[in-house]
Formats: structure tokens, C-alpha cells, sequence
């Protein structure tokens, strides 16, 4: 009797067994198959868009994944990526371009096989994209010009730091900046600095700036990392004035936790990553979604910048 009703057991484990592998397997066949594509994944900015997406794959029920040129903001590599991931026939694309220009003719291809492209971070003048989430960079450089204008007095001369040529963001950001400053008389008397430059020459390209105006009195750069190197250039050379970054990555925060800078501007780049990948689910979904989905910005002061910073050391964990 016992022996049966081990065996009868045993049977009733093997079909449970059978069934709960059964139903995995076509839950998992049944969940949408989403590749996000970003600049890079070498710095907090994009590890934190990285979370956010892998945040939404879990909440919306999706085999995503997320992946990004080794060696940083290669073109090349970025076309390579994409060449792979339409043989891989996703049901969407999430990406983030490096050069619009050179890389919205690759797009063209996933449109062709009616694979929903949703454009992150970098927007293309594209009409085939089927959304772009992220920041308004003008509306971002005019409130981090009004962030810097707050600590200066009018005809105080300041400096913009950032320019990219192959990229909107910066000059948006730059455009934005100065008619926040200009409107309460804050006098730019420099603008400059590749975004793209060695943190040395940045230093070298900033001590000119300071020898040919030794009365600035403050600086905006187009992002954090700028205006970090600038902070710590200016420090050494025993400056003090108000450094105004872009993107809210922690060691900005740190700063301004200790006070040694007033503030930064923040793109939230974890809500982009999430957002784009809820502008997916609703697509594959048959709903519709905006063109451009606004990640929104957000201004860090000391007030907040403890509960941003140990939010971000979370997620990026």
C-alpha cells in the first residue's frame, strides 16, 4: 500500500513538475522581446537609464535587455549593435543615437520590418520614430541659467561651458542657459569647451577663459562631468564661485550636500529608461503614444540632495 502511494506521489510531482515548466515556458514565449541600445554604459549617467529600463522590463512583463558600445560613444559600434539586433527580430527598439544624422538611416530598416522604434535621450528629426522620451534641453539650459542668475547680482560676467557639434543637446542647453541670464543682465563673456575634451585640456581651456576675465563670477556647463572639472579647476586655482551643471549624477550631489556648490539641474535619467519602455508596452499593446514623452527636470539643492543621492545608490545596485 505504501508502495503505491509513494508511486502515486511521484506521479502526481512529475506532472506538477511538467505543468509548472510547461506554463513558465509559455508565459515567457508570450512576453514581448524589447532590446534598448544606449550611448554607452561607462558612466552613472547611463547605469541609472540601465535601471530604469530594467525596472520597467519587470513591471510590464517583458525579456528586455540592454546593451551599449564597449568602448563608449562609438558610432561604428552603435551601427553594429543595431545590424545584430534586427537579425534578433525585437518586437521594439528602444535607442539611444549617438550622431542622429549618421544613424536614423539604420532605423529605417527596423521600420521596414514594423518593429516600433522609440528614440531615447537623443531626439531625431525622423518621422518614422514612433516616440522620443526624454528632456527638453532648452527648457533644461533656461533653468539652469535661472539656477545660476539666482546666485549672481545683474552685469556679472559668467562663462557657458559645452559645446558639441554633432549633437543638439549642448546647443540647446547653451541656447536655453543664455536667454534665462540674458533676461536679468548677466553678461556672458565666454563660451566654449568641447564637451568631448580630456579633462586636462578642459582645465588649460578654462584657465584662459580666467586670465582673459578675471572677474567672472560664475560658470554653467552643458553637463556634470564639465562642470566637475571646472569646480575642481577653479578650486585649485583658489577661486570661489557658483558651478551650474546638468544630468544630477552623485558626486555633483555630494558637493551640494556639503555646500560647496548651490545646485544642479537633473534629467532623470532612470525615469527615461522607465518611461520609454511603458511607451513600448503601450504600443505593443495597439495604444497610442505621444510623440515626444517629457521625462521632466528637476532642480537639486542642498534640501534634497541627500534623499536624490541615496536614491540613485539604490537603484544602481
Amino acid at each position: 500500500m505504501l508502495n503505491k502511494l509513494s508511486f502515486f506521489l511521484l506521479i502526481i510531482f512529475i506532472l506538477s513538475l511538467f505543468l509548472i515548466v510547461y506554463k513558465s515556458k509559455t508565459l515567457s514565449a508570450e512576453k514581448p522581446n524589447v532590446t534598448v541600445v544606449l550611448k554607452g554604459l561607462n558612466s552613472e549617467y547611463w547605469e541609472l537609464m540601465a535601471a530604469g529600463a530594467r525596472k520597467g522590463f519587470q513591471d510590464f512583463g517583458i525579456n528586455g535587455k540592454v546593451i551599449a558600445p564597449s568602448d563608449g560613444a562609438s558610432v561604428e559600434e552603435q551601427d553594429r549593435f543595431l545590424e545584430r539586433v534586427l537579425m534578433e527580430s525585437p518586437d521594439s527598439l528602444i535607442i539611444a543615437p549617438i550622431y542622429p544624422d549618421y544613424i536614423s538611416s539604420a532605423l529605417e530598416d527596423f521600420v521596414e520590418q514594423d518593429i516600433p522604434v522609440i528614440l531615447l535621450d537623443t531626439d531625431v528629426s525622423w518621422e518614422d520614430k514612433t516616440s522620443y522620451v526624454g528632456t527638453d534641453n532648452v527648457a533644461l539650459g533656461r533653468i539652469a541659467g535661472a539656477l545660476l542668475g539666482s546666485q549672481l547680482q545683474p552685469g556679472n560676467e559668467v562663462a557657458i561651458l559645452g559645446v558639441d557639434t554633432n549633437s543638439p543637446v549642448a546647443s540647446d542647453r547653451i541656447k536655453g542657459a543664455k536667454i534665462s541670464l540674458q533676461s536679468v543682465g548677466i553678461e556672458i563673456v565666454a563660451e566654449g569647451v568641447d564637451v568631448f575634451l580630456e579633462p586636462l585640456q578642459v582645465k588649460e581651456d578654462l584657465k584662459t577663459i580666467l586670465d582673459e576675465h578675471p572677474n567672472l563670477q560664475g560658470i554653467i556647463a552643458t553637463n556634470d562631468e564639465l562642470a566637475l572639472t571646472a569646480f575642481h579647476t577653479i578650486e585649485d586655482l583658489g577661486y570661489k564661485m557658483p558651478v551650474i551643471g546638468a544630468d544630477g549624477i552623485n558626486e555633483m550631489i555630494e558637493l551640494i550636500e556639503e555646500e560647496k556648490l548651490p545646485g544642479t539641474v537633473a534629467q532623470n535619467p532612470y525615469d527615461m529608461g522607465y518611461l520609454s519602455v511603458e511607451a513600448v508596452m503601450k504600443v505593443l499593446n495597439g495604444k497610442n503614444v505621444s510623440r515626444n514623452i517629457d521625462s521632466g527636470i528637476d532642480i537639486i539643492i542642498k534640501g534634497n540632495a541627500k534623499q536624490r543621492f541615496e536614491f540613485q545608490e539604490r537603484v544602481r545596485r
